[in-house]
């Protein structure tokens, strides 16, 4: 016997046809290319998207065909991401911070067929549009009067002439709620990147879990700022989540530096903000320079690589902001977990609650998890036993888009890449990436554990470890560190620091100071790339 309710698919386009009915006095804030602020509300989203809509339509794209964006985070992508997903199309955003020849390909392989991108990447577009055959329309996010007159693309129109062309009124098409929403491609796995390809269904749930008091706590009261970037898992979901639940949007645009994203904070009320660590470093080191504070931020979601303890105690000691830990990945659209505290943690000492933060967190709901070793068997939930972290759940991928690299799934389980325990509690916490993990001696020496030591070092900016072949051990880890400007470090100086916080045969063997350490697209240090210029080093002694 079926259930006797209504039956009303869940489509991406319910989204803003909510947001402008119940919130469409809501704000949306855009630091935009041009540097001014720009404002409006949900309703002139809703409107905005409608005619996009329209302008593809009049394109005659048809259903599932591929719509790319080359974008920072402001309300022109807001209203592709509804546009186009709305009306039955797929968004594709495409990372700018990718070499030209890896964002053709992903074009090609995608086969997109209109490309809209913000004037700054100009440049690429220049680079690659020969070389994207299926891209039969170039759209620049700009007034008509921001065009170049001698772009040398053929056709390029600006997106404010492409819709300004189209009524404002558009019936959103129903369809299956299982059809392709928007579609990441990832290069975290090997080979060629491979592409996500999200459901409306799986983007709706995601929004709705990601919303939840014990995930990321939006509501209509919050000013959100995302600065993680909407070229990045859709920004993690932020804009269906703050459309689902009338929160403000406040977009960064291209300005991502500490300063910038300070005084949006500040003007903008914002209480909400997410992003990767090195944006917080950016602006915890801006702060600290003029002795500033927030007036209105309370908590801060932090996630793409592991949160060092410094940067939480700076946030929850010195400036009285929560900071919630969360892990994922493209292939989880991405939320997987959140580390929020239960009842049984508010008691506890500042020390105990601080274990409890450091750990990527609980499961949302919708996301199952287990670790099972390298035979595959399922591992006790101690805290202590690690293992390989499996994950599946409605919005977790079944399969790459055309069926790369063939099924991922073991058993109905998708493998991370990732090395974790779990406690009693449910709590995960990340000891490595599979790849990065260091095994010396027989024994495993955790990647994060020796960065997070290093990054407690008040000279240090960053710090990466790596683990290096060694003729006894296997392997020995070594440690590659960013000065803070105007400090002086010693190698002699940063080991000494580690005695007493670590097992002594966990210390790496020695520090390597260099200049910069090489970042992805979505900020994440490339452990591949800091071996490959250290590639001539040599272990002490040896």
């Amino acid at each position: 016997m079926l259930g006797l309710m209504q039956d009303h698919p869940l489509l991406i386009s319910s989204l803003i046809e909510f947001a402008e009915r119940h919130h469409g006095e809501g704000e949306v804030v855009s630091r935009r290319v041009e540097g001014d602020l720009h404002r409006y509300t949900y309703k002139d989203v809703a409107r905005r998207a409608r005619q996009v809509a329209n302008a593809l339509d009049a394109l005659k794209l048809g259903f599932s065909d591929r719509v790319a964006t080359l974008a920072w985070n402001g309300y022109r992508h807001l209203e592709l991401y509804f546009g186009v997903s709305g009306s039955g199309r797929v968004l594709h955003t495409l990372n700018p911070r990718l070499h030209p020849e890896q964002i053709a390909w992903i074009v090609n392989h995608a086969e997109d067929s209109v490309l809209c991108f913000d004037m700054s990447f100009l440049p690429i577009i220049k680079a690659i549009h020969a070389h994207c055959p299926t891209v039969k329309h170039f759209v620049a996010l700009c007034d008509a009067d921001k065009l170049p007159a001698d772009s040398g693309i053929p056709g390029l129109q600006s997106y404010e002439s492409w819709i300004a062309a189209q009524s404002s009124e558009y019936q959103w098409p129903v369809f299956d709620e299982n059809s392709a929403s928007s579609m990441c491609y990832t290069s975290g796995t090997t080979g060629n990147p491979k592409a996500a390809l999200y459901s409306h269904r799986s983007t709706l749930l995601h929004a709705l879990a990601g919303a939840l008091p014990d995930a990321l706590s939006m509501s209509a009261r919050d000013s959100v700022l995302p600065v993680v970037p909407m070229f990045h898992v859709n920004a993690w979901g932020l804009p269906y989540s703050a459309a689902m639940t009338g929160a403000k949007l406040v977009f960064p645009g291209p300005a991502m530096d500490g300063k910038s994203i300070y005084e949006l904070i500040e003007g903008e009320k914002v209480s909400f903000a997410a992003g990767v660590p090195t944006v917080w470093q950016m602006m915890l080191g801006h702060m600290s320079a003029g002795k500033l504070r927030f007036s209105t931020l309370k908590r801060t979601v932090i996630g793409g690589s592991a949160c060092p303890p410094a940067m939480i105690t700076a946030f929850n000691d010195e400036y009285g902001v929560e900071v919630l830990h969360a892990w994922g990945m493209t292939e989880m659209s991405p939320l997987g977990t959140v580390c929020t505290l239960k009842n049984k943690h508010l008691p506890m000492s500042v020390e105990d609650k601080m274990k409890v933060r450091l750990k990527q967190g609980r499961g949302i709901f919708g996301v199952d998890m287990k670790i099972v070793d390298a035979e595959g068997h399922d591992l006790p939930w101690d805290g202590k036993a690690y293992g390989d972290l499996l994950v599946k759940g409605p919005w977790i991928i079944k399969a790459y888009f055309k069926g790369e690299g063939g099924s991922p799934l073991v058993d109905g389980w998708f493998p991370t890449g990732d090395v974790a325990t779990i406690d009693a509690d449910g709590y995960m916490q990340i000891t490595d990436r599979s790849k990065d993990v260091i095994k010396s001696g027989g024994e495993w020496i955790s990647s994060i554990d020796v960065e997070n030591v290093a990054m407690a070092h008040p000279a240090v900016a960053m710090a990466a470890c790596i683990g290096m072949k060694h003729p006894k051990w296997d392997e020995r880890p070594i440690v590659a560190v960013v000065r803070k400007p105007g400090t002086e470090l010693t190698r002699e100086e940063l080991l000494a620091f580690y005695e007493g916080k670590t097992a002594k045969w966990q210390i790496p063997d020695d520090v390597v100071f260099v200049d910069a350490i090489p970042l992805g697209g979505t900020g994440k240090m490339m452990k591949a790339k800091l071996r490959e210029m250290l590639k001539d080093y040599k272990l002490p002694g040896l």
